[in-house]
């Protein structure tokens, strides 16, 4: 390991312990998960040293990297064991689907932006996450191709949770996503899939995401 890599390992063991333990994420699965991704993979070139910071950086097309906090936490709420299906909308850099192609058995994530598509898909495939599928698309639309799943997340901030997305959901599955207003308050919710005809609502906190576009989101 070169002098680089060492300093990258460290500053990932102390993002875990100060960042995201201390604030009382406990699976750990998604604590080893983050603790073995280099997400300096997947931050804009140039932004290497900060890829650990406390803090969404930017990426292209005016999208974001969310926090390490945000990204083990909404992992962790689909309380995930290894054998699902996941949905992710909002692809971004890739670093949230890396994580989830170490808790679930299969992982599909749709990003409507096609140069952050292709750039993900590239990072995915170097570091051998062989159990992801990046497709460019509208994520408010879902990916009805491979329905229904386990578990849905999206990674961006819309009026209320897409119709479309409901129905992926299977019975018994979870969906974790930001809703609000488009540049104010937002709460991330948890849905749990009861039955077919009703779901159990949570709020687990306040959030604040960039706001999702689409047919069944905000106008872009």
């Amino acid at each position: 390991m070169n002098r680089h890599a060492e300093e990258f390992a460290r500053r990932r063991a102390a993002m875990v312990r100060e960042q995201i333990e201390a604030r009382g994420v406990r699976d750990a699965r998604v604590l080893q998960a983050m603790r073995e991704l280099p997400r300096e993979r997947f931050v804009r070139p140039g932004w290497e040293a900060e890829a650990y910071d406390d803090n969404p950086l930017p990426i292209a097309a005016g999208q974001t990297i969310s926090q390490p906090y945000i990204v083990a936490f909404m992992s962790e709420a689909l309380q995930l064991r290894g054998s699902e299906r996941v949905l992710e909308i909002g692809t971004g850099s890739g670093y949230a689907a890396a994580v989830l192609a170490r808790l679930a058995k299969e992982v599909h994530t749709v990003e409507r932006h096609a140069v952050l598509a292709d750039g993900a898909a590239a990072v995915l495939t170097a570091l051998g996450a062989d159990n992801v599928q990046v497709h460019t698309a509208d994520g408010t639309l879902g990916w009805p191709a491979a329905a229904p799943y386990d578990a849905i997340v999206v990674t961006a901030a819309g009026p209320e949770v897409p119709a479309a997305l409901l129905a992926q959901l299977a019975v018994g599955g979870r969906l974790v996503m930001p809703v609000g207003e488009r540049e104010g308050a937002q709460w991330l919710l948890r849905l749990t899939r009861v039955n077919e005809h009703e779901t159990r609502r949570e709020e687990l906190m306040g959030v604040r995401f960039v706001p999702l576009t689409g047919a069944q989101g905000w106008p872009g």
